[in-house]
């Protein structure tokens, strides 16, 4: 009999077995799938590493994953403009017409991203419980008096950014569904692979693959989890798979979750957001421009290219899908998602586009093991559900994982800190998250 069974092998299963197992006790990690590292996956068969999963930190200044990915060696590269924003370094914009705005007409355009957010903030704090993203970036637009085309660049700017951030449109995101959605110091990705956190956190750990968990039966004495082929007892148990799959109701819990726990389950929103990256043999766009960016009513459905080749070490632009857009598309053959991508390109730098070389795709909406790619605050929903989902269940059962961290879901560092706060709840004492770099 195990001290505490842990289901799911990505960061936050991963930090809270590290942890316990540092503090003497007996843990075992079930993963359904092959691999660890549940939405940090990097996929190395092209012979470089692309990141299908989470490629960024989101804000170097007060993350726990600065410190912990230099404690591990992880090279990282400075890449300011993986979160979804005007500006901050270069990009490259295009106007309707498909032609690229100079320096005066850049300004232009953040002076009124800047404008309108002074004003959406101010919505955003005056709406009502319920309304959508979508209501209050309406009614921070009417009485600017600006010509259509103007409003709708900002417009399209906004709808993106809920695409992106939230793997939704701004009608299903809640008018504060973006209140966290701030970044301290720079952002980086990684050159050599993201999931190299999760084998980090794995050193040491007896983790079984290929162990879907089906059913969980918890009482004070304790938890017996089934998976398809076995089943762990233990005195306690922590479930951290995708916001998703608790959705989906794959896994049986008995007793069922408590009501209050359930209905957050329910409230939080969980995104669709997917990647698309090309490989090019040669390079075609603007040299130093970290992002391509089409404004205005021609940025449907492909309105942001992002130059990752400083991690591929090959030309290679990433663009995303959210939302509806994303779910269409996992519907879509791969060479029909190229073409796509392609046209959007061609309007901008006509025949300089040339055929890709390669191609990766992701389809986390329809992978059973997600069900999605991360949570969002769904119109009607608060932060605060968030945390609801991470109530204890008769002390003898947690669940954690990027959806039930308040401050920054959706996050690597949220999925962290949800796994950390579990342990320490377990163990009932404070644990410097600084013991995660040593295992001790």
């Amino acid at each position: 009999m195990f001290d505490t069974v842990i289901v799911g092998a990505g960061v936050a299963g991963l930090t809270a077995a590290r942890l316990l197992h540092a503090a003497g006790r007996q843990v075992v990690v079930l993963e359904a799938r092959d691999r660890i590292g549940g939405r940090t996956w990097t996929d190395r068969s092209p012979g470089f590493s692309v990141d299908r999963g989470a490629s960024w930190i989101h804000g170097l200044d007060g993350n726990p994953l600065t410190e912990l990915v230099a404690a591990f060696g992880m090279e990282t590269a400075e890449f300011t403009v993986g979160s979804f924003q005007a500006g901050g370094r270069p990009i490259a914009n295009y106007d309707e017409e498909h032609r690229e705005l100079d320096a005066a007409a850049t300004d232009a355009w953040l002076d009124d991203v800047a404008a309108a957010d002074e004003r959406l903030a101010a919505a955003v704090e005056a709406s009502e419980h319920g309304e959508s993203y979508a209501d209050v970036v309406e009614r921070a637009l009417a009485g600017l008096g600006w010509d259509p085309e103007r409003t709708e660049r900002v417009r399209a700017f906004h709808r993106h950014r809920t695409e992106e951030q939230c793997g939704a449109d701004g009608a299903e995101v809640d008018a504060h569904g973006l209140d966290e959605d701030a970044i301290d110091g720079d952002e980086v990705v990684f050159p050599g692979g993201y999931d190299a956190l999760a084998t980090a956190l794995a050193d040491g750990l007896d983790i079984r693959l290929g162990q879907p968990v089906t059913a969980v039966e918890w009482s004070a004495a304790g938890v017996r989890v089934t998976t398809a082929s076995e089943s762990f007892e233990a005195g306690r148990v922590v479930v951290t798979v995708p916001l998703g799959v608790l959705k989906a109701g794959t896994i049986d819990f008995e007793p069922a979750l408590p009501e209050a726990v359930s209905g957050a389950i329910d409230r939080v929103g969980m995104g669709t957001f997917d990647k698309v990256f090309l490989q090019f043999p040669e390079r075609f766009w603007q040299d130093g421009a970290y992002a391509i960016r089409q404004l205005g009513a021609e940025s449907a459905p492909w309105h942001s290219w992002y130059d990752v080749s400083v991690v591929s070490g090959t030309p290679m632009l990433l663009t995303f899908a959210g939302g509806e857009w994303a779910r269409r598309i996992e519907q879509m053959a791969d060479d029909e998602i190229v073409a796509s991508v392609l046209e959007g390109l061609r309007r901008n730098y006509d025949d300089a586009v040339p055929e890709p070389t390669g191609h990766w795709i992701t389809r986390w909406g329809s992978d059973p093991y997600a069900l999605g790619s991360y949570s969002y605050v769904a119109r009607g929903a608060s932060y605060d559900d968030h945390d609801v989902i991470a109530t204890p269940v008769g002390d003898v059962l947690h669940l954690a994982g990027e959806a039930t961290w308040g401050d920054c879901p959706a996050t690597v560092n949220g999925a962290l800190l949800s796994g950390h706060r579990a342990a320490e709840r377990i163990l009932g004492t404070t644990i410097p998250i600084e013991r995660l770099a040593d295992g001790r």
